[in-house]
């Protein structure tokens, strides 16, 4: 049950990451054609107002198809409209004049050519993969050349398609991280919540749920018997605790020296924060863990930190790990999972969203658009990197779960 629970938590924070793409991208008016969870083929696909919403039989990510992401060149004509060529050559006139005016890059002659090509397509008898195929490219090509396409988008809007996937990410482990102060992120309580394997405390006979009322006779709060149990020195203490409705001494009990100090070997529940400190906590932890974040990426070209890579494997691992102990702690490690997910994605390498950023940037600043051989060459690096990393995570969790 942990495990699938688990899988529904990543599944959702990619829904969040592709939601925040599609509804930026509808809100500037770049009308996505796909809204998926998961990579083709799909498991359950429905189409509405145009746009095909979908899950995939490749649980990995997701996407949003964004019409037009790059300038049409001729090799997306011939590639779409081959087939059909093999099966009918008179149509090979009217596709080498769509190529002609693609490489030319005259939009107006392009759409004449494609419908042109489209016209002496109607009632010919072709295949079914060669009509597919043409009626993909007939769709693609349109939309790539018309006034919506991503790549005629000015810089602006852009760049709020695509960074919105991190920063809905971002906003997510906001409202998780909220959500968790105000649970428990005040100061410790005075009732235990878990006692450690082994530890004093159990030897003492201490219980979940007790509520601990004086050290050696002394009434304590919350902040007071962390006090009293850290400045012990390893001398014995007695403390008076409620349980079940009854006053019941436990000890003497010796604090066991560790590395944070004199400890019992018990977790406390918390106190909640007031909702305006539980935001500022949130942000401010938000910002600390995106600065090791980044730290520990910087450590990777270094060849350092290589131990703390993981794939979705070992992710899923450590989730179902977190929702066992508890919803708060499974609420603190989606959190942290769904920033890392956002500083993933902006790393600037095609084909993550870090690189369309740089890429938009780069034609913003250029006014004019980058050759596509370009894209494709860059791209293939990105991705090279992203499986390398992929691979490196993967190697580590099999390594820890053997």
């Amino acid at each position: 049950m942990s495990v699938a629970l688990a899988v529904l938590g990543l599944a959702l924070l990619v829904l969040v990451h592709e939601a925040g793409h599609f509804l930026a991208s509808l809100a500037v008016g770049l009308r996505p054609r796909k809204f998926y969870v998961g990579f083709p083929p799909p498991l359950v696909r429905v189409r509405r107002g145009g746009i095909e919403y979908g899950i995939g039989a490749i649980p990995l990510g997701g996407f949003v198809s964004i019409p037009g992401m790059h300038r049409p060149i001729p090799h997306d004509a011939e590639r779409r409209f081959s087939p059909a060529v093999a099966e009918v050559p008179e149509l090979a006139g009217p596709l080498d004049r769509l190529k002609r005016t693609l490489e030319a890059g005259d939009t107006a002659a392009s759409l004449a050519a494609l419908d042109e090509l489209e016209e002496a397509m109607r009632g010919r008898r072709l295949s079914e993969a060669a009509r597919s195929s043409a009626e993909k490219g007939f769709t693609d090509l349109r939309d790539a050349l018309g006034p919506r396409a991503y790549w005629k988008a000015p810089t602006w809007k852009r760049l709020v398609a695509i960074a919105a996937g991190p920063g809905a990410n971002v906003l997510l482990a906001l409202a998780l991280l909220t959500l968790l102060f105000t649970r428990v992120g005040g100061d410790p309580s005075r009732t235990i919540a878990a006692v450690t394997e082994g530890s004093p405390a159990q030897a003492a006979g201490l219980r979940p749920g007790d509520r601990v009322l004086a050290v050696n006779g002394d009434p304590v709060d919350g902040v007071e018997l962390g006090e009293r149990i850290a400045g012990s020195r390893g001398r014995p203490l007695v403390l008076t605790v409620e349980r079940d409705g009854e006053l019941v001494s436990v000890g003497p009990v010796r604090p066991r020296r560790t590395s944070e100090g004199y400890r019992l070997g018990i977790v406390r529940e918390g106190t909640g924060m007031p909702l305006p400190e539980a935001v500022g906590t949130a942000v401010r932890v938000t910002a600390e863990v995106s600065l090791e974040i980044v730290r520990a990426l910087g450590r990777l070209v270094t060849s350092e930190g290589r131990e703390d890579v993981a794939s979705p494997i070992g992710i899923t691992q450590v989730s179902s790990e977190a929702i066992e102990q508890g919803a708060d702690y499974y609420l603190w490690v989606l959190a942290l999972i769904s920033i890392s997910l956002a500083l993933l994605n902006l790393l600037p390498l095609l084909p993550l969203d870090g690189g369309h950023v740089l890429f938009a940037l780069l034609e913003g600043a250029r006014g004019r658009a980058v050759r596509r051989q370009i894209y494709e060459r860059v791209s293939f690096v990105g991705l090279a990197i992203v499986l390398f990393l992929f691979f490196i995570g993967l190697s580590n969790d099999i390594g820890r779960l053997s």
